[in-house]
C-alpha cells in the first residue's frame, strides 16, 4: 500500500496571476488521482478570483485574476481542500479508438520492433492490448498523455524530432503514449494513425478526451481507416464502440 506523504506538497507562485499545488514527485496514477480529485474540489468551492485550475501529471496550476485575489488568498483557501481532497476518483469515461498500424502510417514501426527485438505483430498488440489512463491534456489543445504502455515497448524519445508530425499519430516514448489532435513538431515513436478527431471545434466540447477517462486502440485495416477518415472529414461522429469498428 503506498504512503501519502504531505511533506511533499508545495504551494508556488507562478507569476503574480497563477500559483502551482505540487503534491508529489512521482508518475502514478494514485498521484494523479489525488491532483485530479483536489482539481474537482477547487472548482466545486468557486474561490474568488480563479478562472482555471489545470491538472497536470503531479501537480496543478491555478490562475487568477490579482485585481480580484493573491497567491496568498487562495493558499489560504485551498490548504483545508487539499487535506479532505479524496484519494479515489470514480471510474472515467471508456473510450475505444480504431488504429491503423499499417506502414504508412506506422513510421517508426519497424525501427521499434528492430530496437526492442519484438515482432511488428506483438508491438501491435502489445500496445492495443493495454487499457490506457488519460493522466492529462498538454502540449496541443486536447493532445492526451497516455499511460501506462507495456513494459516491454519502453524506449526514450527519439534522438532525431521530425519537424511534421501528421495529425492523428499514435506514438509511444518511456511508458507513454500520446496522440497527435494536429499536425506539429514532435519526438515520439509513431505506431499508427488514427481518424477521430481528439479536438474539433465543430463539437459542442471541441474537446474529445479528459483526463481520468481510459482508452483502447482497435487495430483497424487501411480501408476501415479512410471510411472513417472521411466520415469524420465531413463532420460525422465517428462511432468508438468496439463491435461497430470490428465489422
Amino acid at each position: 500500500m503506498r504512503v501519502r506523504n504531505d511533506s511533499l506538497i508545495r504551494v508556488l507562485p507562478c507569476g503574480d496571476t497563477a500559483l502551482v499545488i505540487e503534491l508529489g514527485n512521482v508518475v502514478d496514477k494514485a498521484l494523479n488521482a489525488r491532483v485530479l480529485a483536489l482539481a474537482a474540489a477547487i472548482e466545486r468551492a468557486a474561490i474568488l478570483g480563479v478562472s482555471e485550475v489545470v491538472p497536470t501529471f503531479r501537480s496543478l496550476m491555478l490562475h487568477y485574476d490579482p485585481l480580484q485575489t493573491s497567491h496568498d488568498a487562495i493558499k489560504k483557501e485551498i490548504e483545508p481542500l487539499i487535506g479532505a481532497a479524496p484519494a479515489e476518483l470514480p471510474p472515467g469515461r471508456r473510450w475505444t479508438l480504431p488504429v491503423c498500424y499499417e506502414p504508412e502510417f506506422g513510421l517508426d514501426l519497424e525501427e521499434v520492433s528492430r530496437r526492442l527485438a519484438i515482432p511488428q505483430e506483438r508491438v501491435i498488440e502489445l500496445h492495443a492490448g493495454t487499457p490506457l489512463r488519460v493522466y492529462m491534456l498538454g502540449f496541443l489543445p486536447g493532445a492526451p498523455y497516455l499511460g501506462d504502455t507495456a513494459k516491454e515497448l519502453a524506449l526514450p524519445r527519439r534522438e532525431n524530432p521530425r519537424v511534421k508530425v501528421p495529425r492523428g499519430s499514435v506514438a509511444i516514448a518511456l511508458n507513454q503514449s500520446v496522440v497527435y489532435p494536429f499536425e506539429s513538431p514532435g519526438g515520439w515513436h509513431i505506431l499508427g494513425r488514427t481518424p477521430v478527431r481528439l479536438y474539433d471545434q465543430r463539437r459542442e466540447s471541441p474537446v474529445l478526451l479528459r483526463p481520468n477517462d481510459e482508452v483502447r486502440f482497435l487495430p483497424v485495416s487501411r480501408a476501415r481507416h479512410d471510411d472513417l477518415e472521411r466520415r469524420a472529414e465531413a463532420g460525422e461522429a465517428i462511432e468508438l464502440d468496439v463491435a461497430e469498428l470490428a465489422s
